[in-house]
C-alpha cells in the first residue's frame, strides 16, 4: 500500500503538470524563443550562438514525438514537477514532517514557476539543476560520502550544457565553501576528481566554443548592449520578492533557521551561496529571473523550520496563515503573470490603471501587455501568409525566403504547411544553417515594421512589392511585412554568400 506521503506527492506532481497546460489561453501560440530551440533539433551540434547543446537534444526528442504543442509544453512542465520532487526529497533527508513536505510543495506549485514552466526554454531545466545541485550538496554534508560530490559534478555539467547561468552558482559556491566548515574538502583528492569529471563532461562544448571563437561571449555582449543595459538594479531586488511573494514567510523562515535552528547550522553554506550569487547578479545587471534557481531549495529548510515552531498552542495557527497567504497571492499571480486571458483583457486593464497592468520590455519602455505574451502572437498569421505568397509564385524552385530575426524564421519553419518550404536568416544560429540552392530569382523578404529602408534592396532587384503584413494588433511583430522581390540586377546567391561571410566575421 502506498504511503500518505507518496500519494500526496503524486497529487502535487499531477496538479503541477495539468496547470502548465490549462493556464495558457488558446489564443496564444508558441514563444519566439521556442521556435529557435525547436529548429536546433534539425542542426545538432555541441553548441549554439546563444545556448549550450542540451536543449537541442530535447528538441530532437520532441521532433521524434511529432513536434506537437503538447510535447513542447510537456518538458518544461516535467522539469517543474521534478523540482518539486527534489525539494520533497530534501525535506525527507532532513527528517522533515509530512506537513513540511506539503507546505513546500504548495508554495512551489503556486509560485512564479508556473509562469516559467509554460515556455520551452532552458530556464525550467536550469532551475531544476540548481535545485538538484544544492540537494547533492546537502546529501554530502549529511553523509560525507564522496559519491555525492561526483553526482554534484554531474548535475553541474548537465546544468552547464543546458544554460551557462549555472556557472554563477559555482562561482558563488566556492567562496561560500571557504567560509564554511566544509572547506576541509578542498584538501581532499575526491574534490578535484569531481571537478575533473565535471570538466570532462562539458569539454565537448568548451572545445566547440574554442573552435567557433567563443560565440557565448559575443552573445553576452549583445545581451548586455541591447537588454541588460536597461536593467535597473533596484528593480532586480524588488522582483526577487515578487517571485515568491505568497511564500515569503517560508523563505524568511529558511534564512532565519540557518542561524537560530541548530540542526541547520551545517547548511549555512547555502545561505552564503545565495548572498554571493545575488551580489554577482546585481553587479552584472542580470535579469531578475536568472536568480530563480536559488530559491526552491530554501523551501525545504523554511517549511521544516515553520513546522517545528508551529506544533502547539497558538503557534499552530501559523500553519494556516502561511497556507492562506500562498493561496491568497496565487490569485493575482494567476491573473497578472499567466496568459490566462485574451490580450484585449490585459490592454483594457492597463487603460483602467489597474495594479501591475503595465510591463517593462527589454527596450526599457512600459507596455500594456507582457513582452512574453506579445511574443506569443502573430506567428501563425505570418506563416500562413508566407505560405500563400509562396504558393502564388510560378517558379518556386528559385525562391528564397529571408527573415529579419530568428522568431520570424523559426515561426515560418514550424507553422508552414508547404512541404520543403524553409525560411532563412542572418540572425542567431540561423547564420550557420543557411544553405543556398539554385539561382535565386525571387526573394520573399520578411522585414520588421520599423525596418522601412529599401535602398539596398532596390539596388539588387528591379521590382519590389509589399504583399502582406502581420495585422494582429497585440503581437510584438505587429506590422512585420512580407515583400516579394523579383527581377534581380545581380547574382543574389553571390550577394548572400558575401553578407554571410561578413556576418560571421562580426562585421555590420
Amino acid at each position: 500500500m502506498l504511503k500518505k506521503g507518496t500519494v500526496l506527492l503524486g497529487i502535487f506532481i499531477l496538479v503541477k503538470m495539468i496547470l502548465q497546460y490549462v493556464l495558457v489561453h488558446p489564443v496564444y501560440e508558441l514563444h519566439r524563443d521556442e521556435f529557435l530551440h525547436l529548429d536546433q533539433a534539425k542542426h545538432l551540434a555541441w553548441g549554439y550562438h546563444s545556448v549550450p547543446p542540451l536543449t537541442s537534444w530535447i528538441s530532437w526528442l520532441i521532433l521524434q514525438l511529432g513536434n506537437s504543442v503538447f510535447w513542447i509544453r510537456f518538458f518544461p512542465a516535467l522539469f517543474g514537477a521534478l523540482t518539486i520532487l527534489v525539494v520533497w526529497k530534501t525535506i525527507e533527508s532532513l527528517k522533515g514532517s509530512l506537513f513540511a513536505c506539503f507546505l513546500a510543495a504548495l508554495g512551489l506549485t503556486f509560485s512564479t514557476l508556473l509562469r516559467l514552466n509554460i515556455l520551452y526554454q532552458p530556464n525550467s531545466l536550469d532551475i531544476l539543476c540548481w535545485t538538484l545541485l544544492f540537494y547533492t550538496l546537502v546529501r554530502f554534508i549529511q553523509t560525507e560520502q564522496y559519491k555525492w560530490l561526483y553526482l554534484m559534478a554531474i548535475t553541474f555539467a548537465i546544468g552547464f550544457l543546458n544554460k551557462y547561468n549555472i556557472a554563477f552558482c559555482l562561482i558563488a559556491l566556492l567562496p561560500a565553501l571557504v567560509l564554511s566548515p566544509q572547506r576541509k574538502i578542498l584538501l581532499k583528492p575526491q574534490f578535484y576528481g569531481a571537478l575533473a569529471l565535471g570538466l570532462l563532461i562539458i569539454s565537448p562544448n568548451l572545445i566547440w566554443q574554442f573552435q567557433n571563437d567563443f560565440p557565448v561571449f559575443k552573445h553576452l555582449k549583445e545581451l548586455n548592449d541591447t537588454q541588460l543595459v536597461n536593467v535597473n538594479r533596484l528593480d532586480f531586488v524588488k522582483e526577487q520578492i515578487f517571485f515568491f511573494l505568497g511564500s515569503i514567510f517560508i523563505l524568511i523562515a529558511a534564512f532565519v533557521s540557518f542561524f537560530s535552528y541548530p540542526p541547520f547550522k551545517p547548511y549555512r553554506i547555502l545561505f552564503w551561496t545565495y548572498v554571493f550569487s545575488l551580489t554577482i547578479f546585481i553587479f552584472l545587471r542580470a535579469k531578475a529571473y536568472y536568480a530563480i534557481g536559488l530559491y526552491p531549495i530554501f523551501f525545504a529548510f523554511g517549511a521544516i523550520y515553520l513546522s517545528q515552531i508551529s506544533q502547539k498552542g497558538w503557534t499552530y495557527c501559523l500553519r494556516f496563515v502561511v497556507i492562506a497567504m500562498i493561496l491568497f497571492f496565487f490569485w493575482p499571480l494567476f491573473r497578472i503573470t499567466m496568459p490566462t486571458r485574451t490580450p484585449e483583457a490585459y490592454v483594457q486593464a492597463a487603460k483602467e490603471g489597474k495594479p501591475f497592468s503595465t510591463h517593462t520590455w527589454e527596450d526599457g519602455k512600459k507596455h500594456p501587455l507582457s513582452q512574453d505574451f506579445a511574443d506569443m502572437l502573430g506567428w501563425e498569421e505570418l506563416a500562413r501568409k508566407t505560405d500563400s505568397v509562396y504558393n502564388s509564385l510560378p517558379d518556386q524552385q528559385h525562391v528564397f525566403i529571408l527573415s529579419n530575426n530568428y522568431g520570424e524564421t523559426g515561426a515560418i519553419n514550424y507553422y508552414t504547411k508547404v512541404k520543403g518550404l524553409t525560411a532563412h536568416s542572418f540572425d542567431a544560429d540561423y547564420i550557420n544553417w543557411m544553405k543556398l540552392g539554385p539561382e535565386i530569382k525571387t526573394l520573399i523578404r520578411i522585414k520588421e515594421a520599423h525596418d522601412t529602408d529599401l535602398t539596398r534592396e532596390q539596388s539588387l532587384f528591379g521590382h519590389i512589392v509589399a504583399v502582406a503584413k502581420i495585422e494582429n494588433p497585440y503581437a510584438r511583430e505587429k506590422g512585420t511585412q512580407i515583400l516579394v522581390m523579383t527581377q534581380p540586377k545581380v547574382d543574389i546567391n553571390k550577394i548572400i554568400v558575401q553578407e554571410l561571410a561578413q556576418k560571421k566575421a562580426g562585421k555590420d
